[in-house]
């Protein structure tokens, strides 16, 4: 557990380039344009708060639910840096609870594509059913099989900064749909030594026909899919998809 903490405190060194506000103002923008006035968030798959920080700021009760205790920790510890509070719960998506109604669910940063099995994604939007508000949003991005294909594919990534430095080995099974990478993280003690830690991550393409279908199932409508934040239609070559879904 040791080293997958230490994975979880460099984890935003290396993802210091995620878009995070341009989501946020897509986000917010797309609600003014539907009326909704939204004043508690619940987000799946938080992982280091960084969304969760961000609608927080803006004066709205919010709930982070991740799997890792060390992604939360690490999460708890950006908010209590940055003065906000936000309550985080360590949940599995596919069978999270909430103590009631939020008006807005979402999930960013594919992290639904870590649910490998359709029922899970099923179930996650079940969940969702549940817990969103009458009148609220579910708003979630997935990765495309067109990017595990043509974009990751079998190639290694790496990168480094002054203090740590990976190495991404990426495969993917276009038959299963399985995405999988193998992170060599290399991270410098205060010794001055690095110390490796190896992790396998495993994600799943799902199409956009098995998501409507799932959503219809749980009776969830979909209202618009989206290139990757922005307003302009998904597409052969969309590497994440936007989906803006509410109840029916």
């Amino acid at each position: 557990m040791e080293a997958y903490s230490e994975f979880a405190n460099v984890y935003d060194l290396f993802m210091e380039d995620t878009p995070y506000n341009e989501w946020y103002q897509f986000i917010e923008d797309l609600l003014k344009e539907q009326k909704i006035n939204v004043t508690s968030v619940c987000e799946l798959g938080c992982g280091t708060g960084q969304m969760t920080m961000l609608f927080a700021k803006s004066g709205k009760e919010v709930i982070g639910i991740d799997y890792s205790p060390e992604m939360l920790m690490v999460a708890q510890d950006h908010a209590y840096d940055e003065g906000v509070s936000i309550l985080y719960s360590m949940q599995n998506m596919a069978e999270f609870e909430l103590e009631g109604e939020v008006d807005l669910i979402c999930s960013c940063c594919d992290s639904i594509n870590y649910l490998l099995e359709e029922e899970d994604v099923l179930s996650t939007f079940k969940q969702v059913n549940q817990y969103l508000a009458k009148d609220g949003l579910f708003i979630f991005d997935m990765n495309t099989a067109y990017k595990y294909r043509e974009v990751l594919g079998e190639q290694i990534f790496a990168d480094q900064t002054d203090d740590a430095a990976y190495i991404w080995e990426n495969f993917y099974d276009e038959e299963e749909e399985i995405n999988e990478y193998e992170v060599s993280f290399f991270i410098k003690g205060e010794d001055g030594k690095y110390e490796r830690t190896v992790e396998n991550h495993y994600q799943r393409a799902y199409s956009i026909e098995v998501i409507k279908a799932m959503l219809e199932e749980a009776k969830l409508e979909l209202i618009g899919a989206y290139d990757n934040y922005t307003k302009q239609g998904v597409n052969e070559q969309t590497e994440r998809i936007t989906y803006v879904v509410k109840r029916k």
